[in-house]
């Protein structure tokens, strides 16, 4: 089998992995973004999500000026992702500079981060569309119709792995779902601050290392993270890679 196709079924088994009893959404969330950028040709990804009043969030993203682009589209409500979102359809630019009159704001932000094209699938679930996967690239380029079939395909594996199917059975609201994945990701934000004025890290860097000790000691990220922005843990110990300990 091809190496490709050997990372393509790497990539469902992990996300296929989160329909199980116990499992971390802003983990999925981060695995999601991170298989995209080693599958697609693309450099950053990201990801957001609606919140129980239907406006947009950042939810993860592979690296941080990927979610300062994010956050920047979502501050104007201008941008492929917005347009995605309210549309539940793709949106594949090849070329941001030549859509400056479409989204001048994005565009030219875009331009300042070194991004020259961007490519957005919704997340959805049947007819309901939750958010949406965006993928940029710093040259300009189309991805091809199999890889945009790849995305989404990722997406709504994820967005299957985000709601949770056993949560509808068991009568929970679909916005507290959500709901949950957006406190996490607050606290996760909140932890590498921390970690990044300990360590003198960059937020990247961080969340490297935020990840990195919550699956050494196979607990969860958001976990982890609320304990650091609680105090209960210290920062050092999530900055030696060589301390392990095990959950309570």
């Amino acid at each position: 089998m091809p190496d490709r196709e050997r990372q393509v079924t790497r990539a469902f088994v992990a996300l296929a992995d989160t329909l199980v009893d116990d499992y971390d959404v802003a983990d999925l969330l981060h695995t999601l973004v991170v298989q995209c950028v080693e599958l697609l040709d693309v450099a950053a990804a990201g990801l957001t999500l609606a919140d129980e009043r239907g406006g947009l969030q950042v939810l993860a993203s592979s690296t941080e000026q990927a979610r300062l682009l994010e956050l920047f589209q979502l501050d104007i409500d201008e941008g492929p992702c917005v347009e995605c979102f309210t549309t539940s359809t793709p949106v594949l630019v090849a070329d941001i500079a030549a859509q400056a009159a479409r989204w001048p704001r994005f565009a030219a932000e875009a331009a300042r981060d070194g991004f020259a094209s961007v490519h957005a699938v919704p997340l959805r679930l049947r007819r309901q569309t939750i958010g949406a996967l965006n993928l940029f690239g710093h040259s300009p380029g189309e991805l091809s119709a199999d890889d945009v079939a790849l995305a989404q395909g990722l997406a709504d594996t994820a967005t299957i792995g985000i709601l949770h199917e056993r949560a509808f059975r068991q009568g929970e609201l679909l916005s507290e779902q959500l709901q949950t994945a957006l406190n996490s990701r607050v606290i996760i934000e909140q932890a590498k601050g921390v970690l990044a004025v300990s360590g003198q890290l960059s937020m990247d860097a961080a969340f490297t290392a935020l990840r990195g000790y919550a699956r050494r000691n196979n607990r969860r990220l958001s976990d982890v993270a609320r304990a650091l922005a609680d105090r209960t843990l210290a920062p050092a110990v999530v900055l030696t890679p060589s301390t392990v300990r095990h959950p309570r």
